[in-house]
């Protein structure tokens, strides 16, 4: 089955709607750090996480070219990383290198994929495996999901920068411009102690988008049963619209205001196309998987023997946001 993929009307220059939503989350930041920190700072403290969040989901929108026609404007428009921990440009190279949907899963050529490969996870000390199967139960993936993560993205990002990698280490300058600007609002602005901030609105901001990644995608032979549909959520909005991810991936270039109606026309092919992954919302993921893990550590097809093959090499030996590690061979692409 096919789903177009295009709109009749043309995308406009300016994205009113996204404009909005960056302002709202960079005003609310502030004026939570400003004003309400010193009389609620617990209201102040929720408030400030929400726009971590909040900026994460715009840091997505502007990789895919929103809210104007611009890249560098974009990319401006999104520059202050609330969230401490993520350069920008870094987040839009791997992520659109994820968009790759024939390679979505694999542990090296997909960098958001939370498989491992079975050579490498079993070369794992016990207590790292251990953490790596709480991490695939949902609760374990809110809890330990983001200290893995950055763990593991921060030290592949040294290695990059180790061996030479110029567009890595541009893009962790412009990081640190962005920081010079975000510290001092926190440190002196807000009057925050900055590990508070890192423990709470820092860390909390990504176990809340780890709401949404938890499930995204599982393994399938067909690459288009491979992306979630979550139809509704109470988080939709800070999540711009990515729980109807298989609409996304399949419309990558439309915007978030607009994916809602995109599934609403042709809801009964969408459930379809993707063999109907679908949830009713998050509420029901968390009941199902709280606990217990939905997909296995290790990829149940891919990556399980460092072989040797011909006709396949890895597009992509830069380590995964995750920390998966690299590939350090090829190995044998799925039948598909």
């Amino acid at each position: 089955m096919t789903i177009r993929t295009s709109t009749r009307r043309r995308a406009p220059t300016l994205e009113w709607p996204t404009i909005g939503v960056i302002a709202a989350c960079y005003g609310s930041w502030l004026a939570a750090g400003i004003w309400l920190w010193p009389a609620y700072p617990m209201t102040a403290l929720a408030i400030v996480t929400l726009m971590v969040a909040w900026h994460s989901s715009l840091m997505h929108e502007a990789s895919h070219g929103h809210p104007t026609r611009n890249a560098a404007l974009n990319e401006l428009l999104v520059a202050l990383p609330i969230g401490l921990v993520w350069p920008y440009r870094r987040f839009k190279t791997l992520h659109l290198r994820h968009h790759a949907d024939e390679r979505l899963t694999d542990p090296f050529d997909d960098p958001e994929s939370y498989y491992r490969a079975l050579w490498q996870y079993r070369a794992l000390p016990n207590w790292l495996q251990l953490l790596l199967r709480v991490n695939n139960t949902m609760l374990g993936r809110l809890a330990i999901g983001p200290l893995l993560a950055n763990a593991g993205f921060l030290a592949g990002e040294v290695r990059l920068i180790r061996t030479g990698d110029r567009q890595v280490l541009r893009a962790w300058l412009n990081h640190l411009g962005g920081l010079a600007v975000v510290l001092p609002v926190i440190l002196v602005l807000f009057d925050m102690p900055l590990w508070l901030y890192i423990l709470v609105p820092a860390y909390l901001g990504q176990s809340l988008i780890a709401v949404r990644t938890f499930a995204e995608h599982q393994w399938s032979e067909r690459p288009d049963g491979r992306t979630i549909i979550v139809e509704r959520s109470p988080l939709s909005l800070l999540f711009l619209n990515n729980n109807l991810h298989l609409v996304h991936h399949k419309m990558p270039n439309v915007a978030w205001y607009d994916l809602p109606a995109q599934f609403r026309a042709r809801r009964s092919e969408w459930l379809k196309l993707n063999g109907g992954y679908a949830y009713a919302g998050y509420w029901a993921l968390l009941r199902d998987y709280a606990f217990r893990s939905k997909e296995p550590v290790t990829h149940p097809v891919l990556r399980r023997e460092p072989e040797l093959g011909r006709a396949f090499r890895p597009r992509v030996r830069a380590r995964s946001v995750h920390g998966a590690g690299t590939a350090p061979v090829p190995a044998k692409p799925p039948k598909e």
